[in-house]
């Protein structure tokens, strides 16, 4: 592919997340364009290729002529969770790059399967992560990484959203599309956010999950509260949940100072990072922005140049070992530690 070429993408899936941000987003992308869609309507498909001037447009049992598609270079992934392996494979061993909205997978062998599955085929994985792109995330780790904010003591992080019935997604409390309730959802981006952050791994976690409603939740959580304890001696607690309004933040106090960005993880609100370093307070607001067009130039630069996009498909691999020692703490009430060694996807050193 030359370098001034925009990488051609098919989006599979045509839920919310992709008719509100992903397909919109393709409007504001300067190295990748939209070819193709995907859906198991056909008629919807054709109706936003119309309408997102997509040049092309399938059913999902014809997923293999879209790979087969010149002008398809990689395929977004925004279904459910349950359906990105059997898609990534399809992709991988038609030579097509892989964005996969986030958890990766239903789970952590799942995940590990698309890790190696991209690799053996020499095709890009990344993980649909917005916040390594998101303006107010990046400053918030700038502050953290200089070292203002001092040695590092806790970091509280949550996120909540209310499930209503009959207005809400339904398979969302289903564990065999979902993999698990709100901390898949929602506490995935808690997780990886606190690691980005920091640039570091949690060690052991200790989780508690909780069902106030266990006849709507008799399949998932309706919320979980953990701590990732890491060897450096921090400790990040977080909690998600689905009895809650809307609402997301990230708290991180060191000896130097404080910071606290809010909301942290929706993405058509407004950003606002406060805080207060030796004595000195600090406000900083954020507007909203295009946080999925960033997201799609970066794996469209790394594609085009041939290099590990960040945040790969082993960032993506680790999360869903994280969750699991989670889930895995609060059937047993005890701590876990995590374990990441898988070996074809270990971390590169």
């Amino acid at each position: 592919m030359k370098a001034e070429q925009k990488v051609g993408f098919a989006v599979v899936g045509l839920g919310a997340i992709a008719q509100t941000s992903v397909l919109p987003a393709f409007r504001h992308a300067k190295r990748a364009k939209l070819v193709a869609l995907v859906s198991r309507d056909k008629r919807k498909a054709e109706k936003l290729a119309r309408k997102f001037k997509a040049s092309a447009a399938y059913a999902s049992d014809e997923f293999t002529a879209c790979l087969a598609n010149p002008e398809v270079n990689a395929v977004y992934l925004a279904t459910p969770q349950s359906e990105h392996l059997s898609a990534t494979i399809a992709a991988a061993q038609a030579g097509k790059h892989v964005l996969s909205e986030k958890p990766l997978a239903l789970n952590s062998a799942q995940s590990a399967q698309m890790v190696k599955i991209c690799e053996e085929n020499g095709v890009q994985l990344m993980t649909a992560y917005r916040k390594y792109f998101e303006p107010s995330a990046l400053f918030l780790k700038k502050l953290i990484q200089s070292g203002q904010l001092g040695k590092l003591d806790m970091i509280h992080t949550a996120f909540s959203e209310l499930h209503v019935p009959g207005r809400s997604l339904s398979w969302l409390l289903d564990s065999k599309i979902a993999g698990g309730g709100p901390l898949m959802d929602l506490g995935v981006y808690c997780v990886n956010t606190s690691r980005w952050l920091v640039n570091e791994d949690p060690v052991e976690i200790t989780a508690q999950a909780w069902k106030k409603d266990a006849a709507r939740y008799h399949d998932v959580e309706e919320g979980i509260g953990f701590r990732m304890h890491f060897s450096s001696g921090l400790l990040v607690q977080g909690s998600a949940t689905y009895s809650s309004v809307l609402s997301s933040f990230v708290f991180v106090q060191g000896n130097k100072g404080w910071a606290c960005l809010a909301p942290a993880f929706p993405f058509d609100e407004q950003r606002r990072l406060t805080g207060k370093i030796n004595g000195k307070s600090f406000e900083r607001k954020f507007p909203v922005v295009d946080e999925f067009a960033p997201e799609l130039d970066a794996f469209a630069a790394a594609i085009r140049r041939n290099k590990t996009v960040e945040p790969d498909g082993r960032q993506g691999h680790r999360d869903m070992l994280i969750l699991e020692a989670m889930y895995e703490s609060a059937r047993k009430n005890a701590p876990v530690a995590v374990r990441y060694g898988i070996a074809q996807v270990a971390a590169s050193e």
